[in-house]
């Protein structure tokens, strides 16, 4: 299949100024995470719908010391948490986890290779019958800590590639990482485990997806997770880079021709959960949900995340101070996950939880605004989300286009991010201006 040019939201005066912009001084690249929240209120009881969700996924973060220094990272990784979780007490976690019906484990970091006890972790998952899996930027993926991965029961890992060599490295900000990360990619498919991919949308990474997908072709990879970049932790410093609502017209038919490849190479195409929502492709991207279409947040409802000094979330991305339900040195996981306000949140939610146009539209009861990660760190508040290819279309025929805007930047701090404002334009006066 011939893909032709790519889309590029970006003026070649524009890329190369991206490419070449240094990082805010300002801010610590890597600051040091607050001390852990703990005994946070529960309800008195559990209802019925919160016995009857249940995690199948889990992703758990078990440090976040981190060897890379990604201009994307939320949780701003670099240094250990101060107060983070003993080996005796990840190990009842795993228990825990299991007895809740979590069926797989993602361990992240930071980078969870750097935790001395990660295999040891690794082979309590698989003792209890869960998967483990990982998630690596890959530079200190050697094959010989993969061969040790392999013997504790690692079932796979997800490699995160966010461009070609040029632009991989400006977004993980260490050169070599973009060599480090396909090297890391072949010695997992050496080694006989099921090796993935990840990549970030956004105005640096787009017009270079292609190159991502014809890379994991020749590697072996079998899945390919994509996400838009949003503005929590280091993303937050950067707006210029992250993808207006329009330029969702131009992504969505470009991502279609990447899942029509996708094909044609053995590999499967998973959108993320804020890659949507209910446009004229969205069976084709997310045909493989078992209702033929996505549907609204999994937080709390299907997923759990973990952070490493044991705060339990709906959702690994969520930011940690509004999100966090309890902790395990405090509470039972399953009483967190029961008994919790911010896990219930997703269980609750109606329309009249919305509001803008996420209120309004004919998906609402449906899509419930799609992803709370998004909407929340740009808004400050979850429920309205631009970023929704059905949306932008809708808006197109009204001659109008959503941008948005950074109102107020992020102070700095892990999981942190600023506030940004949604701006409605004539789309033609707009184009104009720019000079399409």
């Amino acid at each position: 299949m011939q893909m032709g040019a790519p889309f590029d939201p970006l003026t070649p005066e524009e890329r190369a100024a991206e490419l070449a912009r240094s990082r805010p001084r300002l801010l610590p690249i890597a600051p040091h995470a607050g001390p852990s929240l703990r005994r946070l209120p529960l309800a008195e009881e559990s209802r019925a719908i919160d016995k009857k969700t249940r995690p199948i996924y889990a992703v758990w973060e078990i440090t976040l010391r981190c060897d890379l220094a990604c201009r994307h990272c939320g949780s701003r990784a670099g240094h250990e948490r101060p107060e983070e979780l003993t080996t005796a007490e990840c190990l009842d976690l795993v228990d825990q986890m299991a007895d809740l019906g979590v069926k797989e484990v993602t361990l992240i970091g930071g980078e969870a290779y750097l935790r001395e006890d990660w295999l040891e972790i690794v082979r309590a998952i698989r003792r209890r019958g869960m998967a483990a899996t990982t998630t690596s930027g890959g530079r200190g993926l050697t094959r010989e800590r993969i061969a040790a991965a392999k013997e504790a029961g690692l079932q796979g890992a997800s490699i995160s590639i966010d461009g070609d060599e040029i632009v991989h490295d400006r977004l993980r900000g260490v050169p070599g990482s973009y060599r480090a990360a396909v090297d890391a990619m072949r010695f997992l498919r050496e080694a006989g485990l099921r090796v993935s991919c990840n990549s970030q949308i956004n105005r640096l990474s787009i017009p270079h997806l292609p190159h991502i997908l014809e890379m994991m072709g020749e590697n072996g990879v079998k899945a390919w997770q994509i996400q838009l970049t949003v503005p929590m932790g280091r993303a937050a410093d950067e707006p210029d880079i992250l993808v207006q609502p329009y330029d969702l017209l131009d992504v969505f038919p470009m991502l279609v021709k990447l899942r029509e490849r996708c094909t044609e190479l053995g590999i499967r195409m998973f959108p993320g959960n804020n890659v949507g929502y209910f446009g004229p492709h969205e069976s084709l991207l997310r045909g493989h949900h078992y209702r033929g279409h996505g549907g609204s947040c999994g937080a709390g409802r299907a997923t759990l995340g973990i952070e490493a000094d044991g705060a339990i979330k709906g959702c690994p991305s969520l930011p940690t101070a509004a999100w966090t339900g309890g902790n395990i040195r405090d509470a039972k996981l399953v009483d967190i996950w029961e008994r919790a306000e911010p896990l219930r949140y997703t269980r609750d939610r109606t329309r009249e939880d919305l509001w803008g146009y996420c209120k309004t539209c004919y998906y609402a009861d449906e899509c419930q605004a799609g992803c709370t990660w998004t909407s929340f760190v740009y808004f400050g508040k979850a429920g309205n989300n631009p970023f929704c290819h059905h949306r932008a279309l809708e808006m197109q025929r009204a001659g109008k286009r959503e941008r948005v805007h950074r109102v107020q930047a992020a102070p700095g701090q892990p999981f942190d991010f600023g506030l940004f404002e949604i701006v409605v334009e004539d789309a033609k006066d707009a184009n104009e201006e720019k000079g399409a």
